[in-house]
């Protein structure tokens, strides 16, 4: 830490009295009027002021264009901080925070379900072995007893009967 002098307390209040009032109303229109952010960056750039105050020429007659683009990069680098991070939970209202609809979901499972049922039995069962339990060919042929052949072409007839009850019902793939 950086012990204060009584030379340096002479020169934060001369910064904070001459500069404060300009450097804040130039800091909201950067910030698109958030006040709070606004007099965070105006205090951010006065303690870099102030920790530069052996480089800063006294004799100029102003200090506002260095204290204006000292302020600029912290408010570049606040706002590129916020965008490379995820949005937090607390951030904005909830009524922007998108809710899934499962009403959707449900009339999906219900057209499925009324398109299966208008399948051969031999359809649904082959079906229901291979797709809904994820069963390999080989393993639903034993599982009903057939030849493999016989569950190869039932899958394929399967499937197709399946998108036209599908496709009947106003489902498109």
């Amino acid at each position: 830490m950086r012990r204060v002098r009584p030379d340096d307390e002479v020169v934060v209040s001369t910064l904070y009295r001459e500069y404060h009032r300009p450097l804040l109303a130039f800091v909201i229109r950067l910030t698109a009027g958030d006040r709070q952010w606004a007099e965070d960056v105006v205090q951010e750039t006065m303690i870099r002021a102030w920790r530069s105050s052996e480089q800063l020429d006294p004799d100029s007659a102003s200090l506002m264009p260095w204290l204006a683009t000292v302020a600029r990069r912290i408010v570049i680098d606040d706002r590129r901080r916020k965008e490379a991070r995820p949005p937090e939970s607390g951030d904005g209202p909830l009524e922007s925070m998108p809710v899934p609809d499962e009403m959707e979901g449900l009339l999906h499972q219900v057209v499925v379900s009324e398109a299966l049922m208008a399948l051969s039995p031999a359809h649904r069962e082959i079906l229901n072995e291979t797709i809904l339990r994820d069963r390999s060919v080989n393993d639903a042929a034993l599982a009903l007893g057939i030849p493999v052949g016989t569950v190869k072409s039932r899958v394929y007839y399967a499937v197709r009967a399946l998108r036209v009850a599908l496709q009947e019902r106003g489902v498109t793939a």
